[in-house]
């Protein structure tokens, strides 16, 4: 992080704001896969939402920090609802917050935002070499259900994916991905939930909980309930 605030940035713009950026790294860090929030970050940090915002493109130019737009039926809209905000490198993050993996162990709590980052970020590489790569979005109702990523084709297929840090899934932890799959209707493929359990466990038509292993082993598909491969 130091190597690429002081050569990097450097190089892309005279700033001299280096001992706050570590700092901002710091807060987002601390609240990870948060809405992006100027005016509660300018109160967190100090800084001026002008400051803050010349700051973020400079944190997204060095692939520090990345932006994950809202989905909503209306493509329009999308430019207009708010972002939420991840750190790419998620050991990266836990430096940051100061944690390591023993007190990860110790503290489940710390888990949740961290390994919705990660995800994130393992569908982002694996996208990246996919023949009809998806954009990446969240979901949000005004009624605060939510889906914490969403992959969209270009023709308007879509997945829903939650994250959980938790061993186990209930039928409660479908709510936000099934008032997806009511507002994309057709577009609607598949709802899934992936969590730190071993099985694979069917929730009704087109919905899944899939063990976060499911990112890189999965052979078939989801259906009648079994082990996942070890």
């Amino acid at each position: 992080m130091t190597t690429i605030l002081r050569r990097d940035v450097r190089d892309l713009a005279r700033i001299d704001g280096l001992t706050e950026l570590p700092r901002l790294l710091a807060l987002l860090a601390a609240r990870p896969m948060a809405l992006l929030n100027y005016a509660e970050l300018s109160r967190g940090t100090g800084l001026p939402q002008s400051t803050l915002k010349r700051y973020f493109a400079l944190l997204e130019t060095v692939f520090l920090v990345r932006l994950l737009p809202p989905w909503h039926a209306n493509i329009g809209k999308r430019l207009v609802k708010t972002p939420k905000v991840l750190l790419t490198d998620t050991g990266l993050a836990a430096h940051l917050m100061g944690i390591d993996e023993e007190r990860v162990a110790r503290d489940r709590s710390l888990l949740g935002g961290l390994l919705e980052s990660f995800v994130a970020m393992e569908l982002v590489k694996q996208a990246g070499w996919s023949a009809d790569p998806p954009a990446l979005y969240h979901f949000r109702t005004h009624e605060g259900l939510e889906v914490d990523l969403v992959l969209e084709r270009r023709g308007g297929a879509l997945v829903g994916i939650e994250v959980k840090s938790a061993a186990t899934v209930t039928a409660a932890d479908f709510k936000g991905l099934r008032a997806l799959a009511q507002i994309a209707g057709r577009h609607f493929r598949r709802g899934i939930v992936l969590y730190t359990g071993a099985e694979v466990v069917p929730f009704g038509a087109g919905l899944f909980a899939l063990p976060v292993q499911a990112l890189w082993r999965w052979n078939g598909q989801p259906g009648a309930r079994k082990k996942a491969r070890p």
